[in-house]
């Protein structure tokens, strides 16, 4: 008995489409999936504040080991930088998503977060808002404690939350 080659690719051909179209839901679906458990990991994001010795002596620093910074024109609890021009983007606020947990040497009492415009929420330390250096070149890099920039001077802070200069 001969059979029609045709007749198989009729059968074939809408069960490949048919298992294409499955496949390509599959796809859609565990890629919404993966990116809506990427932006919940990234809400839940925590800053964990470090300490690290330096040629300055012992200094607060972010995760990655880069100094954080206090801005010499800040009050109490607040971001002056965020007012003038330019100042942000050199000298980004810390931020956490969530409170800032402290690690080994760093007190958590003295750890809290004040509200930006904007929503986001800068990590202070014993009222100094606390900031990162845009130009750092890496985890234990000092040279910009001093700097004088945006009406002020960035000074780094100690365990005791008092300025290093």
């Amino acid at each position: 008995m001969k059979r029609d080659p045709m007749k198989r690719t009729h059968i074939f051909l809408p069960g490949v489409l048919l298992l294409g179209a499955l496949l390509s839901a599959v796809s859609i679906s565990a890629l919404a999936s993966a990116q809506s458990g990427r932006t919940i990991a990234q809400a839940s994001r925590v800053t964990k504040v470090n300490l690290r010795h330096t040629r300055l002596g012992t200094i607060l620093v972010s995760s990655s080991g880069r100094t954080l910074y206090e801005f010499t024109r800040d009050r109490a609890h607040s971001n002056s930088c965020v007012k003038i021009s330019g100042c942000s983007e050199i000298w980004p606020a810390l931020t956490s998503s969530g409170k800032p947990s402290a690690g080994a040497g760093v007190r958590a009492s003295l750890l809290s977060t004040i509200k930006l415009p904007g929503g986001s929420r800068q990590v202070t330390y014993a009222g100094h808002a606390l900031y990162l250096y845009s130009a750092d070149s890496g985890p234990g890099e000092t040279s910009y404690v001093g700097e004088k920039a945006f009406g002020g001077t960035w000074y780094a802070i100690n365990a005791s939350g008092h300025t290093v200069k």
